[in-house]
């Protein structure tokens, strides 16, 4: 991967993908699958890792020849290791990791016994990052290639969102916040080794949302839904540009405000600033 010409936003140097190797986890449906397909547009042959064999398949058979897949459950310790590695074994180069597998969890805090549920929330949400980002750069290492990471966060990253107040995301956004930090720590610790971008979608229609909402047409308007594709658009421009942050929506600016001018005040009201 290399940059060549200017950015789709008119700015820096935009990102060639042309014979590329791509790895994107949870790239069967969704916002992971929208990334694989504007990934194999942009001319990257891509490696799509998900858990139901089915839609696996379905997916490499819509994208096409440029396409393969690995069927594994990122919740199990081992298979962070062996998606990269098959994916890096594919092609004998893997440049770019989209570490976007996630579930969803919205069940309130105060009532939620922390148990196997919870233990597979973090394990596939939180833990997983960590582990395919230690995998890519095992990986890496015997050829000396800077490789590129994009860890899928959320706009709970960042803050209790508007839209979403009452609805019970706590522990869900707990694994985001903490997959925030750490891709901030990776950033720190592999400036010589790993490009990082944290992609921070607001609401996006993917299939957890369909449960819910049938006709995406029917979403209020608070929610500013998006489709996959304009996510997928978003993540791809933000890599272009060079961003470690990547958000979708405006209103991700204003909803972290408060925690922002809350510290301020605090800081103020003590004397400290």
């Amino acid at each position: 991967m290399r940059r060549v010409g200017r950015g789709r936003w008119g700015r820096a140097d935009m990102i060639a993908y042309e014979n590329t190797t791509a790895l994107v986890t949870g790239g069967a449906s969704g916002i992971g699958k929208a990334i694989a397909q504007a990934l194999v547009a942009s001319g990257a042959h891509v490696v799509i890792a998900d858990l139901d064999s089915t839609k696996v398949e379905a997916a490499v058979s819509e994208i096409g020849a440029k396409a393969r897949g690995i069927v594994c459950d990122l919740a199990q310790p081992d298979a962070a290791e062996k998606a990269v590695n098959q994916a890096f074994a594919w092609r004998g180069r893997l440049e770019l990791v989209c570490s976007n597998a996630g579930i969803g969890h919205n069940k309130k805090i105060k009532n939620e016994p922390l148990g196997e549920q919870v233990e597979r929330l973090f394990a596939v949400n939180c833990f997983a990052a960590v582990r395919i980002a230690q995998a890519y750069l095992r990986a890496l290492e015997p050829g000396g290639a800077r490789g590129r990471l994009m860890i899928t966060g959320s706009e709970n990253s960042l803050s209790i969102p508007a839209a979403v107040k009452g609805r019970g995301l706590g522990l869900y956004g707990a694994t985001k916040h903490a997959v925030l930090i750490i891709a901030e720590w990776l950033r720190e610790e592999c400036m010589d080794s790993l490009y990082v971008h944290v992609l921070m979608p607001g609401a996006v229609y993917t299939p957890l949302i369909a449960q819910a909402l049938p006709d995406p047409k029917a979403a209020p308007p608070s929610l500013e839904l998006i489709m996959p594709e304009r996510c997928a658009e978003i993540a791809l421009s933000g890599m272009d540009l060079g961003l470690f942050y990547i958000p979708t929506h405006a209103h991700i600016g204003d909803d972290i405000r408060p925690r922002y001018e809350g510290v301020l005040g605090a800081l103020k009201l003590m004397g400290l600033r």
